[in-house]
């Protein structure tokens, strides 16, 4: 059954992708339905089943984002930021109007794209991220071994000295991920169907696509691997089952409700705070719901405006009836099969990895995985994000961890 996103992922640009778990909150029955298809694709994929309808890429974490293309209304090359969806495209044709509009570093990366890029791209537009210019570039010795290494935002990127020629040549890095089509920028629409045939090959330039390489037919799960990941896939279809449709929808219709529940899991995710009572999950996000109201009630001056914030809050809270309870504790728990997967998925995606990743710590350099994946149903055009959120909140959010830009 093919991945049924695009109703509610996949906008006609690339600036959202959900979280896989998280399409239970936002798609409903659709979206969980998606969710659990998507793993399994992915799981079938490692196995060695072959499908060309679906594809992963790795998500790069570069910075900044840019767009490169030829300008559909006078045919000119440009390079932009994500300003080129604004009501009034704002694309760059030459240095000048660079440095008009940005400055420091931006400045000097969007200036390097501009002279650079011009020389790969064929035709059309294209996203990706800027991962290095010639000045981001350095040398280190890590765990014994040198390196030239690029560190572009929370992810340092490794390729051993002897196997980074081509990068020592260039003047700028560029992973692209996106292509976009149409005959103006506010009607294009994005597609992840990015090949290296797109592009020009050229010494200055250091490009990548985000395709992680085909394995089309080749086992890379062994038994116990894909069996254990089954099990978990399994679970969650069966807890799916249990679950009314009723309260699927609500969860994701609700504008409150949705908000309540996604804004109390991202919290979690950031404290590090593995859900594994989903009863008192669900009673603790009840209690988190019923203080941010009487915060909110106690900041009002008027008694209009507290009498609607507590009709506000009577209505939020009698949403928990005995039922959406029950029902709200069997939807984490399928969210916790779904966590599950996702991560012995991902354990074995950062195996494939072509390239070393750290972070950056005040005590030296830490493996990490990639920032994460991206799986693509070409059917739809749907894309969903593979991320082990734990991770990757920490490596973001932790003072110990020093990012690219920090001097």
């Amino acid at each position: 059954m093919a991945l049924d996103f695009k109703n509610y992922i996949f906008e006609a640009k690339n600036t959202h992708m959900t979280h896989v778990e998280d399409m239970v909150i936002d798609g409903g029955v659709a979206g969980t339905r998606a969710a659990i298809n998507a793993l399994r694709d992915l799981r079938n994929m490692l196995a060695g089943s072959t499908n060309d309808t679906k594809q992963v890429t790795v998500k790069w974490d570069g910075a900044p984002a840019v767009f490169a293309g030829i300008d559909p209304n006078d045919d000119e090359f440009f390079v932009a930021k994500k300003g080129i969806f604004n009501k009034n495209p704002k694309v760059y044709k030459s240095h000048s109007e660079i440095d008009a509009d940005t400055s420091g570093d931006l400045s000097d990366k969007l200036k390097v794209a501009y002279t650079e890029l011009k020389k790969v791209v064929k035709s059309g537009v294209y996203q990706g991220d800027i991962m290095f210019i010639k000045k981001d570039l350095k040398t280190e010795k890590i765990d014994g071994l040198k390196y030239i290494t690029f560190h572009p935002n929370t992810i340092v990127y490794a390729v051993p000295t002897d196997q980074a020629k081509d990068i020592k040549k260039s003047k700028i890095g560029v992973v692209w991920h996106t292509k976009y089509t149409g005959s103006t920028f506010d009607t294009m629409s994005a597609s992840f169907s990015v090949k290296d045939s797109d592009f020009k090959a050229t010494k200055s330039v250091w490009q990548k696509t985000a395709n992680l390489p085909d394995i089309s037919g080749l086992a890379t799960l062994n038994k116990k691997e894909t069996d254990e990941i089954t099990k978990h896939i399994s679970m969650a279809g069966k807890l799916f089952q249990k679950i009314k449709a009723s309260t699927l929808k609500d969860v994701s219709t609700n504008t409150d409700i949705n908000l309540f529940i996604n804004t109390f899991r991202n919290a979690k995710v950031r404290e590090q705070s593995e859900i594994t009572n989903t009863t008192k999950h669900t009673q603790d996000l009840i209690n988190w719901i019923h203080k941010r109201y009487d915060k909110e009630i106690k900041k009002l001056k008027s008694d209009k405006g507290k009498a609607r914030k507590n009709a506000a809050k009577i209505a939020a809270l009698d949403w928990f009836n005995a039922s959406n309870k029950k029902n709200l504790k069997l939807m984490f728990d399928m969210q916790n099969e779904l966590v599950s997967a996702k991560s012995k998925l991902l354990t074995h995606l950062d195996t494939m990895d072509s390239i070393n990743t750290f972070v950056k710590t005040k005590n030296g350099f830490k493996v990490t995985g990639a920032e994460g994946y991206v799986a693509i149903d070409h059917l739809t055009n749907g894309a969903v994000k593979i991320v082990d959120r734990m991770e990757f909140s920490h490596n973001n959010f932790s003072k110990n961890i020093i990012k690219g830009w920090d001097k």
